[in-house]
């Protein structure tokens, strides 16, 4: 099948936070109906009877080697190792965690601090050290998850600590060389700045640090101050405990089960209301010509 630039586009924008926004706040999106008359041979396949189904034949496309973009990858490791090896019971999922001057794709906390890096074969590795250079000061481990084309190149360019996994043809995850797990690299105010206040408050207070009791105007200035002398170590073990407790996605869990596979990582991604998840749900089970009308 033959995809043009503009239909590829318009295939990766389906599942942009706005059209998911969209369907859950207002239970319809015009964006999505201009999506897929942009996109064309979706619309015209009578096999599609609903939106669900339209979110998974865009999936299956873009899944194909070479088409596939970021989403495709955090779909991959949200099946693969957060609802696979892990559970939202033990585990949260972090997107577009902002550390440094980077923004860390998904971010994986469990049993430790885990960062993935995403790579998609539409990617360029020309910012890939400082992004790398970032998350080391905040992750305990830190990996770069690549299509085939790039394999080699981050293989050679990335150090013996940074673990490097592969997407096959198969939407296998593949691990070819294990990330070193090593907390005690983390710089407390680097972790600092990338946390909510009350976050930071909870972690002083897990560690059995006084709360500074000042007006809120300085409040973050006198926590950073708190973190400079704070144990790397210690550090990790406390932003791991609260950010599982204050970024839990365990709620989300019925939800994402009565949604399409291909909307799970975006059900895990998008902020939502627990309001919202009725009308989301309606909005993918909506008739497919109904919703072509939306436009």
């Amino acid at each position: 099948m033959e995809i043009s630039a503009a239909q590829l586009s318009a295939l990766s924008r389906l599942f942009s936070s706005t059209v998911i926004r969209d369907l859950a706040e207002k239970g319809r999106s015009n964006l999505f109906a201009r999506l897929m008359h942009q996109i064309g041979i979706l619309r015209n396949d009578d096999r599609l009877e609903f939106v669900r189904d339209a979110f998974e034949a865009a999936f299956d496309i873009l899944k194909e080697v070479g088409l596939r973009d970021e989403y495709i990858y955090k779909a991959a490791l949200t099946h693969r190792i957060l609802l696979g090896r892990h559970s939202l019971r033990t585990a949260c999922m972090l997107n577009e965690f902002r550390v440094g001057s980077s923004k860390a794709d998904i971010a994986i906390l469990n049993g430790t601090m885990t960062v993935y890096e995403i790579k998609s074969e539409r990617d360029s590795l020309s910012r890939l050290d400082q992004q790398l250079a970032n998350y080391r000061k905040v992750f305990a481990a830190v990996f770069v998850i690549v299509g085939d084309t790039h394999v080699e190149a981050v293989l050679k360019a990335t150090p013996s600590d940074i673990g490097v996994m592969s997407l096959s043809r198969r939407y296998q995850i593949k691990t070819l060389r294990e990330a070193e797990n090593s907390p005690s690299r983390i710089c407390p105010l680097t972790a600092f700045d990338t946390l909510r206040t009350k976050e930071a408050a909870e972690i002083l207070r897990y560690l059995g640090r006084e709360v500074p009791k000042v007006p809120n105007t300085r409040i973050r200035i006198e926590l950073r101050r708190q973190f400079e002398n704070l144990d790397p170590e210690e550090v990790h073990v406390a932003m791991l405990h609260t950010l599982k407790r204050t970024r839990n996605l365990l709620p989300l869990g019925d939800l994402v089960k009565k949604l399409p596979t291909s909307l799970h990582a975006a059900a895990l991604s998008v902020p939502l209301r627990r309001g919202d998840h009725d009308r989301l749900l309606g909005a993918v089970n909506t008739p497919l010509p109904q919703a072509m009308a939306w436009a």
